[in-house]
C-alpha cells in the first residue's frame, strides 16, 4: 500500500491545479519511500502508546477528523481492508468525499467486527476502487455500495529491463515471510529442480507476528542448499537485484494484486506463479508472458520452473511480452483512472 500510495501522490502532485496532503494516523509514521517535494504532509503530535491502544485508537480517530476539517479537501482517498473502517468512521458526517481502496483478496475472511464494520461504512464512501474484477463481483455480492471501480496498481518501471545482459543464473522471490506465501515450499522445488550452478534469492522479512525466517535457513540447511539460497530482507532498492536475476517464481496462494508480479514483469523476467483466485491471472497469460500453475500444483511447479532455468531462449521471449503487457499498468496511466473516477473528469 505504501508504495501504491507513493506513485499515486507523485502522479497528483505533478497536476498543477492540485493541492496534494498525505495524513499519517498509524502506530508508526514512518516514510519508507520517497515523496514528491511539494506533498504536505501530517504526522501526530504524539508517538502510539500501544499498551494504551484503545484510547490511543480514540486520539488517532479525533487527530484525523480534525485534520481533514483543517485541510478542507474536494476528496479523501484512504488505503486498506481495515484502515478504511477506521477513515470512514473518524470523517462520518463531514462534507468531504471519501473514497476507499480495497486492497485484500477477494478470499479474505475477516471478523465478525469488522464485517459488520464494512457493511456498515463501505456504503457510505463516495466510491471504492477494487484491483480486479473478481475483488468488485465480492464487493458487490456483500456491500450495498454500486460504484466501484476496477483500477490495477501502477507498477514502477524497473530500469533492469534495459539490462539483460548482466543477468545471472538466480531465481528471484520476492514477499514478506508468511504461511500464505510459502517460501519454504519454493525451497524444497529449487532443492529438487537441483541445478547447482543457480541460486534462489529471496527478498522479505518476517511480518504479522509470523517468525519464518530461521525456520526458512534451517530448512536450506537440511535440504543442503544453504549456499545457494540467499536470503536478503527488506530492501528499498529493487532494481539492481531484478536485473540480476533470471527467473521470477511466486509461490503466494492468495493476492489482492500482486506488485512484485508487474514488477518483475516490467523488469522483463518471465515470471512462474500459481493462479490463485485474483492477481496473477490479471498480469500473466498463460504461456505467452509467463506461467501459471493450478493452485498447489507443486510438481507442475517444479516441473515448469526448471524449464524455465534451462532454457534462455524461452525466458527472453517470456520476458520482452512481460514488458510489452505491464505498459499498461503506467503510474501515468492508473493515477488517472484514479483522478478520472474521484473527481468525474470524463
Amino acid at each position: 500500500m505504501e508504495r501504491v500510495m507513493s506513485e499515486l501522490a507523485g502522479y497528483f502532485c505533478q497536476i498543477t491545479h492540485l493541492e496534494v496532503h498525505l495524513v499519517l494516523y498509524g502506530r508508526n509514521a514512518e516514510i519508507f519511500y520517497k515523496l514528491p517535494d511539494n506533498i504536505t504532509i501530517h504526522i501526530p503530535g504524539t508517538p502510539f502508546n500501544n499498551r494504551l491502544r484503545t484510547v490511543y485508537s480514540i486520539g488517532r480517530l479525533i487527530y484525523l477528523r480534525r485534520r481533514i476539517r483543517r485541510i478542507q479537501p474536494d476528496a479523501v482517498l484512504s488505503f486498506g481492508e481495515y484502515w478504511n473502517s477506521f477513515v470512514l468512521l473518524a470523517l462520518r458526517g463531514l462534507p468531504y468525499p471519501v473514497y476507499i481502496s480495497d486492497r485484500c483478496s477477494p478470499e479474505m475472511k475477516f471478523s465478525f467486527s469488522h464485517s459488520f464494520l464494512r457493511k456498515v461504512l463501505y456504503p457510505r464512501a463516495a466510491g471504492i476502487i477494487a484491483q480486479t474484477e473478481m475483488a468488485r463481483r465480492v464487493l458487490l455480492s456483500g456491500i450495498r455500495q454500486r460504484n466501484i471501480a476496477v483500477i490495477g496498481n501502477p507498477i514502477k518501471n524497473m530500469a533492469a529491463g534495459r539490462y539483460s545482459a548482466n543477468r545471472e543464473k538466480q531465481v528471484l522471490m520476492v514477499g514478506r515471510l508468511i504461511r500464505t506465501k510459502h517460501q519454504d515450499k519454493l525451497i524444497e522445488m529449487f532443492a529438487k529442480v537441483n541445478l547447482p550452478d543457480w541460486k534462489l534469492i529471496i527478498v522479505g522479512y518476517d511480518h504479522l507476528k509470523q517468525v519464518h525466517l530461521e525456520r526458512l535457513k534451517r530448512l536450506a540447511e537440511k535440504l543442503e542448499v544453504e549456499q545457494r539460497v540467499v536470503f536478503l530482507g527488506k530492501q528499498k532498492d529493487m532494481d539492481k537485484i531484478y536485473s540480476q536475476s533470471s527467473v521470477f517464481a511466486f509461490t503466494s496462494s492468495s493476492e489482492g494484486f500482486p506488485n512484485v508480479i508487474g514488477e518483475a514483469m516490467s523488469a522483463g523476467l518471465p515470471v512462474i506463479a500459481f493462479d490463485c483466485i485474483a492477481g496473477p491471472s490479471d498480469l500473466i497469460t498463460d504461456n505467452t508472458n509467463g506461467i501459471l500453475i493450478p493452485l498447489f500444483n507443486y510438481d507442475l511447479f517444479q516441473e515448469k520452473l526448471k524449464v524455465l532455468m534451462e532454457n534462455p531462449d524461452l525466458r527472453e521471449q517470456f520476458g520482452s511480452k512481460a514488458r510489452e503487457k505491464i505498459r499498461d499498468y503506467s503510474r501515468d496511466r492508473i493515477g488517472e483512472q484514479y483522478y478520472q473516477f474521484m473527481f468525474n473528469v470524463p
